[in-house]
């Protein structure tokens, strides 16, 4: 180490041959430099000077007149043994700082009251910097925090060196005499503050005990059950608390507070909150990952993804927002308040901020996309866990963030429930401009009918939400709106789907066919609301009743036109004259029924109806009118038919053959009419 020659400190005798006289000056000398109060300007050998070999300092006293031979060897120091001395010689610089502040430069004299600084202070910075060096060459580096001995000894010694230094430059005395020593205690310090650092920095990222999953509520039964084994892998031994995120022990937060706290009473306090913010984005990214597979995406790329990937992307921003709001940001708020105390969350928005601003970024993104159907349900999804989820996020942050948040989040908010209202208007646009001329085969239920009432079944499920949307984002001026807005959307699309069907229905020339349509479509619509509690809800029993009242009207309808020539065939008239039956208009009646018959039969076998309740009463009620009056036909005139093959000519079905062949009816079986005339045959 170099010596200065106008450093005070640095004078010392190398004449080993100097009186006894001086020998004990000296040792007077350093047992007093301590008392400042008898005397501060005391000459002995400074810490910045070659360290005496204690074995030299044997060797002299061996060799010394008095032949002190019995004296024992020297204890070799150590920091533990320098400790106490060092922290005296801190209490009385202290102390030489505080009396230094009221006198004045005259009284000071011309050596400025100087404070001489002993041997073992420089001894105490070697050792320190021999066990900083210890530390660093150790593969692992980060091992030092598992001895507790060690980890006191190591603070305890960076904390007397910030003192030291903070003492060194604030006092003019040591500024004007031991700049050497100054350089070199901050050279020190400097490099403690980077070992520090750089194991505050490991620490925080490798002491996790666990990045824990999120546990729902059905898994916390077998969480429990399994928490002791796993509690083997993952927690130390003798460790029985229950670590939650971020996945500290508490021991571990401990040190971590005690770094911060070394690091900034050596003014290094900037440098260790970097550290700790670096660090805890890296692990929350890496957990919202690895837990929810989430990754941040800009406001472009969302606009850019297919509707294919912004499915898959909005349940995983759901799960991140929710998981964020009730155990990722409320963790890292805990942890920065516990390893930075009076911090007051501003090290915690540092680390969440950008992240809050980016779900809210990923929402907008997903409202400004081109607008269709299939998105309403994924925006609403969005909607409720910006409602529901993101005012816990808020109440995390300062309140001048929370203010911005509130403002984003109602923003977001808005352009989603515009969106979702927009969507609503193209929905009805869509039943509106559905001017297609094609029959649904067979008069079955159209596809419009479906997707319509399955897209407002589904819908409803969100009703909460939907009638919050209309009264809050809803643009309408009708006072109702504001109360009834969703239940007057719904309203307005089932009296517009209504209205489609009915004109989709004189497409068919057929008018029984066309009945048959509008019971299937009017039967599905009924069906859909009474089996959703939501949407039967906002329609009401009224319209359900009126719904069914029409369905009858149109059941009627079919009967008359289809059964009510049939049952023509059946009557008397024309088949007696003078009380006797005239048998050619009697085959011909039969003759007559049976064509008939026949090409109900054919058409009917290939009309549709899937609903099997309908199909069911369509074919009771048939049944109840035809078969008592064929029944009644057959015995009264069958008789009158030759036996033979004359019966076999014009009585070609018995009662229970029409009966079996109306079971027939509505399948939308192309092939039905050979079977019934196979079936007619046996």
């Amino acid at each position: 180490m170099e010596k200065n020659d106008k450093d005070p400190d640095l004078h010392h005798d190398d004449d080993h041959n100097n009186d006894k006289s001086k020998e004990e000056e000296k040792g007077d000398t350093v047992s007093d430099d301590v008392d400042v109060d008898k005397k501060e300007n005391v000459d002995v050998s400074n810490a910045e000077t070659d360290h005496v070999d204690p074995g030299d300092n044997a060797e002299k006293v061996v060799n010394s007149p008095l032949g002190q031979e019995d004296a024992p060897p020297e204890i070799p120091q150590t920091i533990e043994s320098l400790s106490e001395e060092l922290d005296q010689l801190l209490t009385s610089l202290s102390l030489h700082k505080e009396e230094q502040k009221d006198v004045t430069e005259e009284e000071k004299g011309e050596d400025g009251n100087y404070f001489q600084i002993p041997q073992f202070v420089g001894k105490f910075l070697d050792l320190f910097e021999d066990k900083l060096s210890k530390h660093d060459t150790v593969d692992p580096k980060t091992t030092w925090y598992q001895d507790p001995e060690e980890v006191s000894s190591l603070l305890e010694a960076v904390d007397r060196v910030s003192k030291l230094m903070e003492l060194l430059l604030n006092t003019k005395s040591c500024l004007d005499h031991h700049e050497s020593l100054i350089n070199h205690a901050g050279s020190i310090q400097q490099r403690a503050m980077a070992f520090l650092e750089d194991e505050f920095r490991v620490l925080l990222e490798e002491s996790v005990i666990k990045e824990p999953a999120v546990v729902t509520e059905d898994q916390q039964d077998h969480h429990n059950d399994s928490q002791d084994q796993d509690n083997v892998n993952n927690v130390p031994e003798g460790d029985d608390e229950k670590i939650e995120y971020p996945g500290y022990s508490e021991e571990m937060v401990v040190l971590l507070r005690k770094i911060v706290e070394k690091m900034k009473g050596a003014g290094y306090g900037c440098e260790c909150k970097e550290a700790y913010l670096v660090g805890r984005r890296n692990i929350l990214m890496r957990t919202l990952k690895q837990d929810c597979e989430f990754e941040k995406v800009s406001i472009d790329e969302v606009q850019k993804m297919s509707w294919g990937e912004l499915e898959r992307e909005i349940p995983i921003w759901n799960k991140t927002v929710k998981d964020c709001s009730s155990l990722f940001f409320p963790g890292e708020l805990k942890l920065a308040e516990k390893i930075f105390p009076g911090d007051e969350g501003s090290l915690f928005n540092i680390v969440t901020h950008g992240l809050a601003i980016q779900f809210l970024g990923f929402a907008e993104a997903v409202a400004m996309t081109k607008r269709s159907t299939e998105k309403l349900f994924k925006i609403l999804d969005i909607y409720e866990t910006l409602r529901d989820g993101f005012p816990a996020i808020e109440e995390l942050f300062t309140e001048e963030l929370r203010s911005e948040l509130r403002s984003e989040v109602t923003s977001a908010r808005s352009r989603l429930g515009e969106t979702a209202i927009n969507i609503f208007s193209d929905l009805e646009n869509s039943i509106k401009s559905d001017s297609s001329k094609t029959p649904v085969p067979g008069g079955a239920v159209h596809p419009l009918t479906r997707y319509t009432m399955n897209y407002l079944k589904y819908s409803c499920e969100y009703k909460d939400t939907l009638e919050q949307v209309f009264k809050s984002h809803s643009k309408m001026e009708e006072e109702e709106s504001t109360e009834r807005a969703f239940a007057n959307q719904l309203m307005r699309i089932m009296d517009l789907l209504d209205g489609n069907m009915e004109a989709k229905s004189k497409l068919y020339k057929d008018i029984p066919l066309s009945c048959i349509f509008m019971m299937n479509n009017g039967r599905y619509i009924v069906q859909k609301i009474k089996g959703s509690a939501e949407i039967y809800e906002v329609m009401g029993d009224t319209w359900c009743r009126k719904r069914s009242s029409e369905l009858r009207t149109y059941h009627k309808n079919y009967q008359r036109e289809t059964w009510g020539k049939l049952l023509g065939f059946l009557g008397h008239e024309g088949l007696m004259h003078n009380n006797k039956i005239v048998k050619p208009n009697l085959k011909e009646r039969f003759k007559s029924f049976n064509a008939t018959f026949d090409e109900i039969h054919k058409t009917q076998t290939t009309w549709v109806v899937n609903d099997e309740q309908l199909q069911s009463e369509l074919r009771v009620s048939i049944t109840a009118v035809m078969i008592p009056a064929y029944r009644a036909f057959m015995a009264r005139f069958g008789q009158y038919l030759d036996p033979g093959r004359q019966t076999e000519k014009y009585v070609k079905y018995q009662p229970e053959d029409i009966e079996d062949l109306i079971d027939q009816l509505f399948e939308g079986n192309t092939s039905s009419s050979s079977t019934a005339t196979a079936k007619r045959r046996t």
